[in-house]
Protein backbone atom coordinates (compact mmCIF):
# COMPACT_ATOMS: atom_id res chain seq x y z
CA UNK A 1 0.00 0.00 0.00
CA UNK A 2 2.87 2.40 0.82
CA UNK A 3 4.21 1.79 -2.64
CA UNK A 4 0.85 2.75 -4.17
CA UNK A 5 0.88 6.03 -2.17
CA UNK A 6 4.40 6.77 -3.37
CA UNK A 7 3.50 6.32 -7.04
CA UNK A 8 0.24 8.19 -6.67
CA UNK A 9 1.98 11.19 -5.09
CA UNK A 10 4.81 11.01 -7.63
CA UNK A 11 2.26 11.09 -10.43
CA UNK A 12 0.52 14.11 -9.00
CA UNK A 13 3.69 16.09 -8.24
CA UNK A 14 4.72 16.01 -11.87
CA UNK A 15 1.86 18.40 -12.58
CA UNK A 16 3.03 21.20 -10.24
CA UNK A 17 6.18 23.16 -9.43
CA UNK A 18 7.72 22.68 -5.95
CA UNK A 19 6.39 26.04 -4.81
CA UNK A 20 2.85 25.07 -5.61
CA UNK A 21 2.80 21.72 -3.79
CA UNK A 22 0.24 21.32 -0.98
CA UNK A 23 1.32 18.04 0.62
CA UNK A 24 -1.88 17.51 2.61
CA UNK A 25 -3.89 17.95 -0.55
CA UNK A 26 -1.55 15.61 -2.43
CA UNK A 27 -1.94 13.00 0.30
CA UNK A 28 -5.71 13.07 -0.05
CA UNK A 29 -5.48 12.88 -3.83
CA UNK A 30 -3.03 10.01 -3.57
CA UNK A 31 -5.40 8.16 -1.28
CA UNK A 32 -8.11 8.75 -3.87
CA UNK A 33 -5.98 7.23 -6.62
CA UNK A 34 -5.23 4.19 -4.50
CA UNK A 35 -8.93 3.80 -3.76
CA UNK A 36 -9.65 3.90 -7.50
CA UNK A 37 -7.08 1.20 -8.16
CA UNK A 38 -8.61 -1.08 -5.56
CA UNK A 39 -12.27 -0.12 -5.94
CA UNK A 40 -14.58 -3.00 -6.66
CA UNK A 41 -11.84 -5.58 -6.14
CA UNK A 42 -10.85 -5.22 -2.48
CA UNK A 43 -12.94 -8.24 -1.43
CA UNK A 44 -11.49 -10.53 -4.08
CA UNK A 45 -9.07 -13.28 -3.15
CA UNK A 46 -6.42 -14.45 -5.55
CA UNK A 47 -8.42 -17.64 -6.05
CA UNK A 48 -11.49 -15.55 -6.94
CA UNK A 49 -9.54 -13.59 -9.55
CA UNK A 50 -8.02 -16.65 -11.22
CA UNK A 51 -11.28 -18.60 -11.10
CA UNK A 52 -13.23 -15.66 -12.51
CA UNK A 53 -10.82 -15.05 -15.37
CA UNK A 54 -10.68 -18.73 -16.27
CA UNK A 55 -14.45 -18.82 -16.21
CA UNK A 56 -14.63 -15.73 -18.41
CA UNK A 57 -12.25 -17.21 -20.95
CA UNK A 58 -14.09 -20.53 -20.86
CA UNK A 59 -17.45 -18.87 -21.45
CA UNK A 60 -16.04 -16.52 -24.07
CA UNK A 61 -14.18 -19.27 -25.90
CA UNK A 62 -17.18 -21.57 -25.93
CA UNK A 63 -19.48 -18.83 -27.23
CA UNK A 64 -16.93 -17.79 -29.83
CA UNK A 65 -16.49 -21.38 -30.98
CA UNK A 66 -20.24 -21.91 -31.30
CA UNK A 67 -20.69 -18.68 -33.24
CA UNK A 68 -17.78 -19.31 -35.59
CA UNK A 69 -18.69 -22.94 -36.23
CA UNK A 70 -22.26 -22.17 -37.27
CA UNK A 71 -23.10 -22.23 -40.98
CA UNK A 72 -21.88 -18.90 -42.42
CA UNK A 73 -20.11 -18.14 -39.13
CA UNK A 74 -17.13 -16.97 -41.18
CA UNK A 75 -18.58 -16.63 -44.65
CA UNK A 76 -21.24 -14.05 -43.76
CA UNK A 77 -19.42 -12.30 -40.93
CA UNK A 78 -17.37 -9.39 -42.38
CA UNK A 79 -15.03 -9.51 -39.37
CA UNK A 80 -14.19 -13.18 -39.92
CA UNK A 81 -14.65 -13.72 -43.66
CA UNK A 82 -11.58 -15.32 -45.24
CA UNK A 83 -10.78 -13.89 -48.71
CA UNK A 84 -8.22 -15.02 -51.24
CA UNK A 85 -4.66 -14.94 -49.88
CA UNK A 86 -3.17 -11.48 -50.45
CA UNK A 87 -0.47 -12.85 -52.72
CA UNK A 88 -3.16 -14.54 -54.83
CA UNK A 89 -5.47 -11.55 -55.34
CA UNK A 90 -4.18 -10.97 -58.86
CA UNK A 91 -4.82 -14.62 -59.57
CA UNK A 92 -8.41 -14.22 -58.39
CA UNK A 93 -8.95 -11.16 -60.58
CA UNK A 94 -7.42 -12.82 -63.61
CA UNK A 95 -9.43 -16.01 -63.19
CA UNK A 96 -12.64 -14.02 -62.88
CA UNK A 97 -11.76 -12.11 -66.04
CA UNK A 98 -11.26 -15.45 -67.83
CA UNK A 99 -14.77 -16.61 -66.94
CA UNK A 100 -13.90 -18.70 -63.88
CA UNK A 101 -16.41 -16.93 -61.56
CA UNK A 102 -18.06 -20.12 -60.33
CA UNK A 103 -14.79 -21.87 -59.57
CA UNK A 104 -13.53 -18.84 -57.65
CA UNK A 105 -16.77 -18.44 -55.68
CA UNK A 106 -16.95 -22.15 -54.88
CA UNK A 107 -13.42 -21.98 -53.55
CA UNK A 108 -14.17 -18.99 -51.30
CA UNK A 109 -17.25 -20.68 -49.86
CA UNK A 110 -15.34 -23.89 -49.20
CA UNK A 111 -12.42 -21.99 -47.64
CA UNK A 112 -14.74 -20.33 -45.12
CA UNK A 113 -16.62 -23.60 -44.54
CA UNK A 114 -13.31 -25.20 -43.58
CA UNK A 115 -12.76 -22.54 -40.92
CA UNK A 116 -16.32 -22.99 -39.66
CA UNK A 117 -15.81 -26.74 -39.43
CA UNK A 118 -12.51 -26.42 -37.61
CA UNK A 119 -13.91 -23.89 -35.14
CA UNK A 120 -15.93 -26.68 -33.51
CA UNK A 121 -12.69 -27.95 -31.97
CA UNK A 122 -11.40 -24.58 -30.80
CA UNK A 123 -13.03 -24.15 -27.39
CA UNK A 124 -11.23 -26.96 -25.52
CA UNK A 125 -7.90 -25.84 -26.98
CA UNK A 126 -8.43 -22.31 -25.66
CA UNK A 127 -9.68 -23.48 -22.28
CA UNK A 128 -6.74 -25.83 -21.79
CA UNK A 129 -4.35 -22.98 -22.59
CA UNK A 130 -5.36 -20.87 -19.54
CA UNK A 131 -4.76 -23.53 -16.90
CA UNK A 132 -1.32 -22.18 -16.14
CA UNK A 133 -2.44 -18.58 -15.54
CA UNK A 134 -0.53 -17.06 -12.62
CA UNK A 135 -1.83 -14.69 -9.95
CA UNK A 136 0.28 -11.88 -11.43
CA UNK A 137 -1.23 -12.55 -14.85
CA UNK A 138 -4.70 -12.49 -13.33
CA UNK A 139 -4.22 -9.14 -11.62
CA UNK A 140 -2.79 -7.62 -14.80
CA UNK A 141 -5.70 -8.89 -16.86
CA UNK A 142 -8.35 -7.83 -14.35
CA UNK A 143 -7.06 -4.26 -14.25
CA UNK A 144 -6.08 -4.16 -17.91
CA UNK A 145 -7.79 -3.04 -21.09
CA UNK A 146 -11.09 -4.43 -22.29
CA UNK A 147 -9.33 -7.14 -24.33
CA UNK A 148 -6.55 -7.89 -21.82
CA UNK A 149 -7.61 -11.52 -21.31
CA UNK A 150 -7.85 -12.08 -25.05
CA UNK A 151 -4.40 -10.58 -25.60
CA UNK A 152 -2.97 -12.75 -22.83
CA UNK A 153 -4.47 -15.80 -24.50
CA UNK A 154 -3.20 -14.73 -27.90
CA UNK A 155 0.34 -13.94 -26.76
CA UNK A 156 0.75 -17.15 -24.79
CA UNK A 157 -0.96 -19.67 -27.05
CA UNK A 158 -0.43 -18.55 -30.66
CA UNK A 159 2.25 -21.11 -31.53
CA UNK A 160 0.56 -23.97 -29.70
CA UNK A 161 -2.81 -23.15 -31.21
CA UNK A 162 -1.34 -23.14 -34.69
CA UNK A 163 0.32 -26.49 -34.10
CA UNK A 164 -2.85 -28.10 -32.78
CA UNK A 165 -5.27 -26.29 -35.07
CA UNK A 166 -3.51 -26.90 -38.37
CA UNK A 167 -4.34 -30.63 -38.66
CA UNK A 168 -7.99 -29.80 -37.96
CA UNK A 169 -8.00 -27.15 -40.68
CA UNK A 170 -6.16 -29.48 -43.07
CA UNK A 171 -8.78 -32.15 -42.53
CA UNK A 172 -11.58 -29.60 -42.92
CA UNK A 173 -10.11 -28.21 -46.13
CA UNK A 174 -10.17 -31.68 -47.63
CA UNK A 175 -13.60 -32.51 -46.23
CA UNK A 176 -15.34 -29.44 -47.67
CA UNK A 177 -13.46 -29.52 -50.97
CA UNK A 178 -11.36 -26.37 -50.54
CA UNK A 179 -8.14 -28.20 -51.38
CA UNK A 180 -9.64 -29.56 -54.59
CA UNK A 181 -10.87 -26.11 -55.64
CA UNK A 182 -7.49 -24.56 -54.78
CA UNK A 183 -5.67 -27.09 -56.92
CA UNK A 184 -8.05 -26.41 -59.80
CA UNK A 185 -7.55 -22.66 -59.41
CA UNK A 186 -3.77 -23.01 -59.38
CA UNK A 187 -3.85 -25.23 -62.47
CA UNK A 188 -6.20 -22.83 -64.30
CA UNK A 189 -4.04 -19.84 -63.32
CA UNK A 190 -0.74 -21.44 -64.25
CA UNK A 191 -2.05 -22.37 -67.71
CA UNK A 192 -2.50 -18.70 -68.61
CA UNK A 193 0.28 -17.73 -71.06
CA UNK A 194 3.08 -15.44 -69.89
CA UNK A 195 1.98 -15.67 -66.25
CA UNK A 196 4.18 -16.19 -63.18
CA UNK A 197 3.30 -19.58 -61.75
CA UNK A 198 2.38 -19.72 -58.08
CA UNK A 199 1.15 -22.04 -55.35
CA UNK A 200 1.03 -20.36 -51.91
CA UNK A 201 0.31 -22.57 -48.89
CA UNK A 202 -3.45 -22.72 -48.50
CA UNK A 203 -3.24 -24.74 -45.30
CA UNK A 204 -1.08 -22.25 -43.37
CA UNK A 205 -3.08 -19.31 -44.65
CA UNK A 206 -6.44 -20.84 -43.71
CA UNK A 207 -5.18 -21.94 -40.30
CA UNK A 208 -3.93 -18.49 -39.34
CA UNK A 209 -7.06 -16.74 -40.63
CA UNK A 210 -9.29 -19.19 -38.78
CA UNK A 211 -7.40 -18.54 -35.52
CA UNK A 212 -7.45 -14.77 -36.07
CA UNK A 213 -11.20 -14.89 -36.52
CA UNK A 214 -11.72 -16.80 -33.31
CA UNK A 215 -9.69 -14.24 -31.37
CA UNK A 216 -11.95 -11.52 -32.77
CA UNK A 217 -14.95 -13.32 -31.32
CA UNK A 218 -13.25 -14.07 -27.99
CA UNK A 219 -12.43 -10.36 -27.64
CA UNK A 220 -16.07 -9.48 -28.29
CA UNK A 221 -17.17 -11.97 -25.64
CA UNK A 222 -14.66 -10.58 -23.14
CA UNK A 223 -15.95 -7.06 -23.71
CA UNK A 224 -19.49 -8.25 -23.10
CA UNK A 225 -18.54 -9.88 -19.81
CA UNK A 226 -16.67 -6.78 -18.67
CA UNK A 227 -19.33 -4.26 -19.68
CA UNK A 228 -22.66 -6.08 -19.67
CA UNK A 229 -23.90 -7.57 -16.37
CA UNK A 230 -26.33 -9.80 -18.29
CA UNK A 231 -23.35 -11.59 -19.87
CA UNK A 232 -22.04 -12.68 -16.45
CA UNK A 233 -23.68 -16.06 -16.34
CA UNK A 234 -22.18 -17.38 -13.09
CA UNK A 235 -21.68 -16.14 -9.53
CA UNK A 236 -17.90 -15.94 -9.88
CA UNK A 237 -18.20 -13.79 -13.02
CA UNK A 238 -20.62 -11.46 -11.24
CA UNK A 239 -18.23 -11.17 -8.29
CA UNK A 240 -15.01 -10.62 -10.24
CA UNK A 241 -16.39 -8.29 -12.91
CA UNK A 242 -18.80 -6.25 -10.83
CA UNK A 243 -18.85 -2.56 -11.76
Amino acid sequence: MKRYYFFAILLLTTQFSVAQIDYNKLKKQGQGLVKQVNSGNSSLSNDDIISGLKEALSVGSNNASQSASAVDGYYKNPKLYIPFPTEAKKMEQMLRSFGQEKLVNDFLISLNRAAEDAAKEAAPIFVNAVKGMSIADGLTILRGKDDAATQYLKENTQALLFEKFKPIVDNSLHKVGATKYWEQLIIAHNKIPMITKMNPSLSEYATQKAIDGLFVLVAEQELQIRKNPAARVSDILKKVFKN
